[in-house]
């Protein structure tokens, strides 16, 4: 399904990250599944064997690269979709503590069975980001809250900083057109701060990765419900 692997492999190198021939075969795997299971439900509009590797798994694994994140860490993946970023970089780093988070349980029931055929283990959560930011299971637990995701960086802020615990960070993959200050007041409103913004390229096309650190709790009222959040953001 994905291009040779010494094709890949050189696409990794010129990301500067290593492609194992393991890592090759479970990416493989990955996206073989995730082309035939997208024929019956929606999951991507990317189906190209060179665009997965470089906008759906090159992409996701730079985290990695661009986010400081410790050994063993824990992370919950908000609104993860078909698993982007969080399945490329837990095959990555098998050492991360894996939460998937969707709101729609088909994403759900399709990640459980792409998890069973790449051997990880990873927890599941069937829920809207803003219900369980208040579950006291889930808010304040993670070391890490990532996502990909189009909304802007104060609706994303507002998804995804309850879940972090104090001194963790929040890291949004973003494009680079968006204005990241005009999130300032939300992110620390939320008890978070900007601490560091990356922009690079994945073969021509640019992407920012903004880290926001966990500089004191979240307020108990956030998040909001959903038409607060899109009527009055933050």
């Amino acid at each position: 399904m994905l291009p040779d692997y010494d094709f890949s492999k050189r696409s990794f190198q010129q990301s500067g990250i290593e492609l194992s021939e393991i890592l090759y075969k479970k990416l493989d795997i990955y996206a073989e599944f995730l082309v035939e299971y997208n024929k019956n439900v929606n999951l991507t509009a990317i189906t190209d064997p060179e665009e997965i590797l470089y906008k759906h798994f090159i992409d996701s694994i730079l985290l990695d690269k661009y986010a400081d994140i410790p050994e063993n860490a824990s992370l919950i993946d908000v609104g993860t979709g078909a698993g982007f970023p969080s399945v490329p970089l837990k095959l990555f780093r098998r050492d991360i503590n894996l939460t998937l988070l969707d709101s729609l349980n088909k994403r759900i029931t399709f990640l459980q069975k792409l998890c069973g055929r790449l051997g990880i283990q990873a927890e599941f959560v069937h829920e809207r980001a803003e219900i369980a930011g208040k579950n006291p299971d889930l808010r304040e637990k993670f070391d890490i809250a990532c996502a990909r995701a189009v909304a802007n960086m104060s609706v994303l802020s507002e998804m995804c900083l309850p879940f972090v615990k104090l001194n963790g960070v929040f890291t949004a993959m973003k494009g680079l057109s968006e204005n990241i200050s005009d999130g300032n007041n939300a992110v620390e409103l939320l008890g978070g701060e900007i601490s560091d913004q990356s922009v690079y390229e994945v073969f021509g096309e640019g992407r920012k990765i903004v880290v926001i650190k966990k500089i004191s709790h979240t307020p108990t009222k956030y998040p909001r419900n959903s038409s607060q959040i899109k009527k009055k953001p933050l």
